[in-house]
């Protein structure tokens, strides 16, 4: 009887799948890989100042955020390969070219096309995924997809700061080009995922079905993008050496929950996933700003860890739930934007209140953010029939 009911279960990881995963990875170990790069060529080689650095790091985000509703239509009238194949070839082309400007302002300019490549890719996979994905098993889908996007972006980082070391920037930007280049031969082998009859839709630019949820991963990625970027400094407030091990250990709760629980937002359903999630965040905040000692933010970080991990999936599930198959490229598309705005707008609300009232005070303005979106989230629930 178990071996009756175990093959009715969908089968989600296929060589599709596979393919899209390896891809995946490729693209985002691409993109780990300047993580630590950038900011520094621009601060030695260009001798450029933090406004200069913050300039050239910004430029992705900014067209990366515009650009993605774009991306999300492009790959509902088109296929998601295109977009990935399109967006892998711009990032790889201007990565290359790092290495041949001697200003700011022109690499901003070559970071806004790295920016383009970024969102036509990311949305273009997302879409794939959702695609390929069993309706029953999408949370485990997302979660074991995000996978490789941790993978990438911890593992590129320490690729990066090596290579510049030993070989320069020249190596890095050429590694990371080879490596987005990896991603689209990758996607070559993928196909097409859209279902039969579902091309050439006219899918709106921003998707109605996908502005609750983006406000709702809004206010879950506002407060994680304050708290990285701020607990290396609390950390010190605090009396420790470094915030290292408490950076490993929010990473290592989000990859544990995200494969031994990938399942946990197909069980709990969405909506209530995604309360749980936002519940957990806004404890999280509320221990590390209130309970402001080393236990309260080891408490604090792994809380909030919990409540990321499990998010993500349930919003993005919560996009799709009544998102018609030829539409999910402008749902995702719409959705992804709140990635951006929260990753440029959170630190910069966290600074502005930590320089009025103190590091422990952002926490706790952090806290309010997703609080909000917790409020937003029971208030949906409670309308719903």
């Amino acid at each position: 009887m178990s071996t009756v009911a175990t093959s009715t279960v969908p089968r989600l990881v296929t060589p599709q799948f596979v393919l899209l995963g390896s891809a995946g990875l490729a693209y985002f170990l691409a993109e780990g890989l300047l993580v630590p790069a950038v900011p520094r060529y621009v601060s030695g080689q260009l001798t450029g100042g933090n406004v200069a650095v913050g300039l050239v790091v910004a430029a992705f985000s900014l067209s990366a955020l515009v650009l993605r509703p774009w991306a999300g239509r492009l790959s509902d009238r088109h296929g998601r390969s295109i977009a990935m194949i399109g967006g892998g070839l711009v990032f790889a082309t201007s990565v290359a070219a790092y290495g041949l400007v001697d200003s700011v302002g022109a690499l901003s300019a070559l970071r806004l096309l790295t920016g383009v490549g970024e969102a036509f890719f990311f949305v273009g996979a997302l879409t794939a995924m959702s695609d390929l994905a069993p309706a029953e098993r999408r949370g485990e889908a997302i979660s074991l997809f995000s996978l490789s996007l941790y993978a990438g972006l911890a593992v590129g980082p320490l690729i990066g700061e090596a290579l510049v070391g030993a070989a320069g920037f020249t190596t890095v930007w050429l590694v990371a080009a080879g490596s987005a280049l990896l991603a689209v031969l990758l996607t070559l082998r993928i196909g097409d995922t859209r279902a039969t009859g579902s091309g050439g839709s006219r899918s709106r630019l921003i998707h109605p079905a996908a502005v609750r949820p983006g406000l709702l991963l809004l206010a879950l990625v506002w407060g994680m993008s304050g708290f990285l970027a701020f607990v290396p400094l609390y950390a010190l407030d605090l009396g420790l050496p470094g915030a290292g091990f408490l950076l490993f250990g929010f990473a290592g709760i989000v990859i544990v929950v995200r494969s031994a629980g990938a399942r946990i937002p197909d069980r709990l359903g969405a909506a209530r996933s995604v309360r749980i999630s936002l519940l957990f965040a806004t404890i999280g905040l509320l221990v590390i700003g209130g309970w402001r000692t080393v236990p309260g933010l080891v408490v604090g970080t792994a809380v909030l860890g919990l409540g990321v991990a499990l998010g993500t999936p349930a919003i993005m599930m919560l996009a799709l739930q009544r998102a018609p198959a030829a539409e999910r490229g402008a749902v995702m598309g719409t959705v992804s934007m709140s990635l951006d705005l929260a990753i440029g707008l959170g630190p910069v609300s966290f600074g502005l209140v930590a320089a009025a009232s103190g590091r422990g005070a952002g926490f706790l303005a952090a806290a309010l953010v997703a609080g909000a979106g917790l409020a937003l989230a029971s208030a949906s629930a409670l309308r719903a029939p």
